[in-house]
């Protein structure tokens, strides 16, 4: 069996100095059916190895109730098979630009901001996380003919804090649990972030896009010998909803990444393959330069602008990398693959069912919890979706301002069950209708969670009304409220619900039926649509949103198959349009 080791200055493959040729693609982002394949694409770009984080909240959404966590364990294997390397970042917090930075919200809940620090309450889960975890890992290190070579140690820890307590029980519980290959952490290269983020004899890497000489002379103050990387090397960038789509220019990015390999450096491309934020998971930043502004909720799609697209096609920028790439490679790189089997041709479906908000709540919300003061989404049990909070106005009194403190993230709101306004929290957490509302009257706040923060100070905050109701300055007591939460939209539960052939177009929840020719990899469009979540044979392909830049959803094409295929809109805003469009990629 082989060995992998640090040394002076090289990575030593049983003894021998090796330079690792590296590339983020995250399994949990990609359709299993498809892994072969990107593995594929990465080779042929010129790569030797994988790099994936693995999101906790994903496996484990209640204490002591897992999900197959044994995905990990299978994706090693394809990269195995595929004959690469792999880098395991087990987190236990990743950003990613995933949920909550991958912290289970029933545990970021309660602790707040001692998470990722040393205190015992954040550290018993972590540990039993990662004593289930883990095995996957230790079976499949290099040592036992397995394709693992590195572990990291928590994800950036110096851009969010300083406790070295923490760090080092990390690194020891990951060798107690028996990581024998090097472990390593990884920060920006800049003095307090390798300071706060580094572990004594671990070696510390660096992450970013540009400025490779700098960027490493900043990291060899720190860290005088011993291999240089660059683990991650950012390709290109993620989109908010709302704002314009990142983009970056392909031989810009070629040439930077020609001067992290020309520094005699090993490299991790973020991301090679970005994928998609299946399942409602995309995370959220707060805007601001010290991250403590508006919330900035990340799109459904993570395609990352990455030399291999969301659907797994080659780029502009893949044939720039190739270039690069192939004068470090050992002998020739291998063709491209042939991409995965495609829609044969579009299909147009109408909507044929219906069904209120209030009905799909009856029938697939959780039990309705009565409180004094709105309860948050953690205080649920809520992770992904929203709560519906009805609160009743006294009377007789007259119009007063109606408005909400502490509100995370947008609400749509109704009086007596008419339709009053979008609460909009981009210009702040305290908003409030532009009618006032005069009493008595019922009202229904459905609150959405855009994303939990992924990354910065404000990681770990609760979502909801964390606040309470006010009318005028009276906070008003007594809420009902009660959850839908996105995990619950299952095939078993979504027959119960009661569809009227003709309904609504508006919010909602709405079936459509698509007839295939030719399944394969595809494109949804909702022509029309506001705002929402869509299902398609009981598959969540994730948000859309008119906000944009993002315009289609990608639909992996084993998700479809020949003949009728069910589609499930949950409209939340607004107009749910005229119905499905699938095109051809």
């Amino acid at each position: 069996m082989s060995t992998f080791a640090v040394g002076d200055e090289d990575f030593l493959l049983d003894g021998r100095p090796v330079r690792l040729l590296s590339g983020a693609l995250h399994y949990f982002r990609v359709h299993e059916g498809h892994w072969e394949h990107r593995l594929g694409m990465l080779r042929a770009m010129g790569l030797d190895c994988v790099e994936t984080y693995v999101p906790w909240n994903l496996y484990e959404p209640e204490p002591g109730r897992y999900g197959d966590v044994a995905a990990l364990g299978r994706f090693l294997d394809a990269v195995g098979r595929a004959g690469m390397r792999a880098i395991v970042r087990p987190g236990p917090y990743v950003c990613a630009e995933w949920e909550n930075g991958g912290l289970p919200h029933w545990l970021t809940g309660p602790l707040g901001r001692r998470v990722r620090t040393r205190d015992p309450e954040f550290l018993a889960p972590v540990e039993a996380w990662f004593r289930r975890l883990l095995p996957q890992v230790v079976e499949r290190q290099v040592d036992r003919g397995g394709p693992v070579v590195l572990v990291q140690v928590e994800n950036e820890y110096g851009s969010y804090g300083s406790d070295p307590v923490y760090l080092e029980w990390l690194a020891g519980l990951l060798r107690e649990c028996g990581v024998v290959v090097p472990l390593f952490t990884s920060d920006g290269p800049e003095d307090h972030m390798l300071t706060g983020g580094s572990v004594p004899g671990v070696l510390a890497t660096a992450n970013f896009g540009s400025g490779a000489r700098e960027g490493f002379a900043t990291l060899r103050r720190h860290q005088p010998s011993g291999p240089l990387m660059c683990m991650e090397f950012w390709c290109g960038w993620f989109d908010h909803w709302g704002t314009e789509h990142a983009v970056r220019d392909a031989e810009d990015a070629a040439a930077a990444l020609r001067e992290v390999l020309e520094c005699g450096a090993s490299v991790n491309v973020y991301m090679a393959h970005g994928g998609t934020n299946f399942g409602g998971w995309a995370g959220a930043n707060r805007d601001g330069e010290l991250h403590d502004g508006p919330l900035r909720p990340t799109v459904t799609s993570y395609d990352y602008d990455a030399p291999v697209d969301e659907a797994g096609r080659p780029t502009e920028k893949f044939r720039r990398f190739r270039e690069v790439l192939a004068e470090y490679a050992e002998g020739p790189l291998p063709e491209v693959p042939e991409p995965p089997v495609r829609l044969a041709a579009p299909v147009r479906g109408g909507f044929e069912g219906w069904a209120s908000l209030d009905a799909v709540l009856e029938v697939l919300g959780d039990e309705e919890v009565v409180a004094a003061v709105p309860p948050t989404f953690e205080e649920l049990g809520v992770d992904r979706g929203l709560v519906r909070y009805r609160v009743a106005v006294p009377g007789p009194r007259q119009p007063y301002p109606l408005g909400v403190t502490g509100l995370r993230d947008r609400a749509v709101v109704y009086v007596d069950g008419v339709l009053a306004g979008v609460l909009d929290t981009s210009g702040g957490e305290d908003v409030a209708l532009a009618e006032p509302v005069a009493g008595p009257a019922v009202v229904d706040l459905w609150v959405e969670s855009l994303g939990r923060v992924n990354y910065g100070p404000r990681l770990a905050e609760s979502k909801g009304i964390t606040g309470g109701v006010r009318h005028e300055r009276q906070y008003l007591h007594g809420v009902r409220a009660r959850g839908l939460r996105l995990d619950a939209v299952e095939a078993a539960a979504v027959d119960k619900v009661r569809f009227e052939e003709a309904g609504g177009s508006g919010p909602g929840f709405h079936r459509a039926v698509l007839d295939v020719a030719g399944a394969g990899d595809a494109v949804l469009r909702l022509p029309g649509a506001t705002r929402g979540f869509v299902w398609v044979n009981g598959f969540c392909l994730g948000r859309y949103w008119s906000a944009g830049p993002q315009e289609a959803l990608f639909v992996p094409g084993p998700v479809l198959r020949e003949g009728a295929n069910e589609v499930w809109v949950l409209e939340l805003e607004g107009d749910a349009g005229a119905g499905v469009a699938l095109d051809v990629l």
